[in-house]
């Protein structure tokens, strides 16, 4: 991963599960990151933590369905490390999940605020700092919702399927100026998200086995191959780790 080593990456939703990991895992392999979520005190922590063993973190606490949030949050990166490099739109939400004829609008509503605008957010301010340095690389995560109709997931596959278009457009606006945009679809990952999925009861998902879902830390080596030369070719889609190929060229168990 000598790639990443002096770049700077933003991490969304690093306050636990994929976040969190990928936060740790950029940071030991010598990038500046700045952790970002609404619990302000659980991203501090880690970024003290990762402070103490060596490396170089900030955290900020930031809505990123609050677009001005999200504009502070780029100013405060490029303010304290000079630069930004690398952002990775892993905030999300799948609660509550709950057939549409019982949802409720405004819980709805506030996941599609999380799940799509927090991503536009994202690019909308990442994008002109990147275009100023002639490059970078975005990394949005995606599911296998985007292409799936599942039970209790409106909002869920809904707002996944968007993720996955936001990806292509966005490649397609910026990747002759050196922006690299790249959608990663981990499949099931041992986080507390599945804890929520199971005690739905609702669509196959909830009947896996917990000893099938991956480690968030096999999704944080994903994220730092796909800052890398060697996955330019799946910019402006989705990286799959649910195949053997995948996970072969992330450097991950098959």
């Amino acid at each position: 991963m000598k790639h990443l080593k002096g770049k700077t990456a933003i991490v969304t939703g690093a306050s636990r599960g994929i976040g969190e990991a990928a936060a740790r895992y950029l940071a030991r392999h010598g990038v500046k990151v700045v952790l970002a979520a609404r619990s302000g005190g659980a991203i501090s922590a880690i970024a003290d933590d990762i402070r103490t063993g060596g490396g170089q973190a900030s955290a900020f606490a930031c809505d990123v369905s609050d677009h001005a949030a999200v504009s502070a949050l780029i100013q405060h990166t490029t303010q304290t490390f000079g630069c930004l490099d690398i952002l990775v739109n892993n905030a999300g939400l799948i609660d509550p999940i709950t057939r549409i004829a019982d949802s409720d609008p405004e819980t709805w509503g506030n996941l599609i605020d999380v799940n799509i605008k927090g991503v536009y957010h994202g690019l909308r301010y990442a994008i002109p700092v990147m275009l100023q340095q002639e490059g970078g690389t975005i990394i949005n995560l995606s599911s296998g919702a985007a292409n799936s109709s599942l039970e209790g997931w409106s909002h869920y596959c809904a707002s996944k399927a968007a993720v996955l278009r936001l990806t292509g457009v966005a490649h397609e606006e910026y990747a002759d100026a050196g922006i690299r945009v790249v959608g990663l679809s981990p499949g099931t990952v041992a986080t507390d998200m599945q804890s929520a999925i199971k005690a739905s009861g609702m669509n196959p998902v909830s009947q896996l086995d917990p000893s099938v879902h991956i480690p968030p830390e096999w999704v944080a080596q994903a994220i730092g191959f796909l800052c890398g030369p060697d996955a330019d070719e799946f910019a402006g889609a989705d990286f799959s780790l649910k195949t053997d190929e995948g996970r072969t060229l992330a450097g991950l168990p098959v």
